[in-house]
């Protein structure tokens, strides 16, 4: 099996490098992973200015590419002929924040994943459920022992084609985590605020920040799983059609634009195209 080891914290992350170390027992290993931190970029595609690649070192030695590029960018490029190999499985992390809820259309861990899937490929993203006040003292290894867990399973058990798999892990010890849960998406709170300030030439600037988001603790969700000190397995789709709302919008009459006719029904769309014009 060839493993493609990528993540969005740029491939100097101690996430990465735990990861990697994971999958060496498990098959080949190629990295390819951004020069940069990518974190919260989303699914990105860059097709405005050329993509570079150059060789790097981690930091137990292993040799790895960086590329210009953000996560995304960095799986079609693997994807799409850089390398010789095919390669079998993409993985992305391990972040050091977890990715739940709403999260996962932010991610770049999450839609590194999501672009493996897009090119048939398996993809799992793997994510660690740390504070931000942890982050430059994290221990890794209780997420990877899962992640060799998982993807040995995966292995086994053929995901579907168009899934791919969104995982947490408790930031605990290993001992203290209770095993693992197929979870949904569950809801995340965001708390935002827009600040807005002058520079020193007197220009408005603009900044998002506000309060740290929070989720809604809930059995059968990603938020519970973690609550309940158990690793999250989401699994996720890349068709987004909300398909009651497809057949809401099929028996929906469409009425011409400022008709002044709002009693009159129109002629109903095909149900092939509900919302062409």
């Amino acid at each position: 099996m060839h493993i493609l080891v990528t993540n969005d914290d740029g491939v100097s992350a101690p996430g990465l490098l735990a990861l990697v170390q994971a999958m060496r027992s498990l098959g080949e290993v190629s990295i390819l992973a951004p020069d940069r931190n990518w974190s919260g970029s989303g699914h990105v595609k860059t097709l405005d200015r050329p993509l570079r690649i150059r060789e790097v070192q981690l930091a137990d030695g292993t040799p790895a590419l960086a590329s210009d590029g953000a996560p995304s960018d960095c799986v079609a490029l693997a994807l799409l002929g850089f390398f010789p190999q095919k390669i079998d499985l993409v993985v992305s992390g391990i972040n050091p924040m977890a990715n739940l809820g709403h999260d996962v259309t932010y991610s770049g861990t999450v839609t590194a994943a999501m672009e493996a899937v897009i090119w048939g490929v398996p993809g799992i993203a793997f994510s660690l459920d740390a504070r931000q006040n942890h982050l430059s003292n994290l221990d890794y290894a209780p997420a990877a022992h899962y992640a060799q867990i998982i993807v040995r399973t995966i292995a086994s058990h053929q995901l579907p084609a168009g899934i791919l798999l969104n995982v947490n892990v408790p930031h605990l010890p290993l001992e203290k985590i209770r095993g693992l849960r197929a979870t949904r998406q569950g809801l995340r709170v965001y708390r935002d605020r827009l600040d807005q300030r002058i520079d020193p030439r007197g220009q408005a600037y603009f900044w998002i920040g506000g309060d740290a988001p929070t989720g809604i603790v809930e059995d059968g969700t990603d938020f519970g799983a973690l609550n309940d000190s158990f690793v999250s397995l989401t699994p996720l789709q890349l068709d987004l059609t909300a398909y009651p709302a497809l057949h809401m919008l099929k028996i929906w009459h469409w009425l011409p634009e400022e008709s002044g006719e709002s009693q009159k029904p129109a002629v109903s769309m095909p149900s092939t195209h509900p919302i062409l014009p």
